[in-house]
């Protein structure tokens, strides 16, 4: 259900460039509603219908673009369309990623444009839903399928170059990161410094990197029904341990409504 939401930008250039940008004579957009979720990024739920061109007809689109508060390890937009594409092109359910627009002065920020894909992302819903129960074993495995086809997706890529470097995202370098953190904090963590000892004293053995989404849980895929239909929110994506995706999806505080399932509620 989208948020009532007048949008923050004049609809009148943001037709033109999705008739240029499709092929289109015209597109009339009906709908330009604030989605819930995303205290990144915002997201725009857009209804519009384009007159002729391949996307002719009625289409449900979502505008994605930076929202007031971020976090530097965001990607820029433009950078999570690429990743988008990468992974749409190697047959990750994802929405399609159709257009980007780097230039702010159409919208005020950069942005781009996908396919909206049906269901919800609620992890609360999808953890305590009686229907769904008999389902999630199926779910988690068809999960576990999408994690494989991401980590088919390895460096060097000439498309994906603008990601950091698998070096920088070794785990002592993380490590290294994390404590200098909670060093400039006024106040001790002790058991956050004890973790990062632990972490320091049984670092893993370094595996050949692949694509990790980095933020892969519950919460963040979409459930029409019991059907997956698309892996969101790629921002934090980069190279890594092909652990470290199965690591974040376990993790306790992705479980909601049902702590005693490891696999992500």
């Amino acid at each position: 259900m989208a948020v009532t939401a007048l949008p923050r930008f004049d609809l009148a250039p943001l037709s033109c460039f999705l008739a240029e940008a499709s092929g289109a004579t015209t597109v009339e957009i009906t709908a330009c509603d604030l989605l819930p979720g995303g205290a990144i990024q915002e997201n725009w739920g857009i209804d519009a219908a384009f007159s002729d061109g391949p996307l002719a007809g009625r289409q449900r689109l979502v505008l994605r673009t930076d929202a007031a508060t971020g976090v530097p390890s965001s990607l820029p937009r433009l950078d999570e369309f690429v990743v988008l594409k990468a992974v749409f092109a190697d047959g990750v359910t994802v929405p399609e990623p159709l257009f980007a627009q780097a230039d702010p002065a159409l919208i005020g920020k950069p942005f781009f444009v996908m396919r909206r894909v049906a269901g919800t992302a609620q992890g609360r819903q999808i953890t305590a839903d009686p229907v769904l129960e008999p389902a999630l074993p199926r779910i988690a495995a068809q999960l576990g399928e999408e994690l494989a086809r991401i980590q088919t997706i390895r460096p060097p890529r000439a498309d994906l170059a603008f990601l950091p470097s698998p070096e920088e995202s070794a785990p002592a370098r993380q490590i290294t990161g994390f404590r200098a953190y909670l060093d400039g904090r006024p106040n001790p963590r002790p058991v956050l410094e004890w973790a990062i000892r632990w972490l320091e004293t049984y670092l893993p053995p370094l595996f050949d990197p692949v694509l990790c989404h980095r933020d892969f849980r519950t919460g963040n895929y979409m459930l029409d029904a019991s059907e997956l239909t698309g892996i969101l929110d790629w921002e934090f994506a980069g190279w890594g341990d092909p652990d470290e995706d199965i690591g974040w999806f376990c993790c306790k505080g992705w479980r909601f409504a049902r702590l005693d399932r490891e696999a992500g509620g």
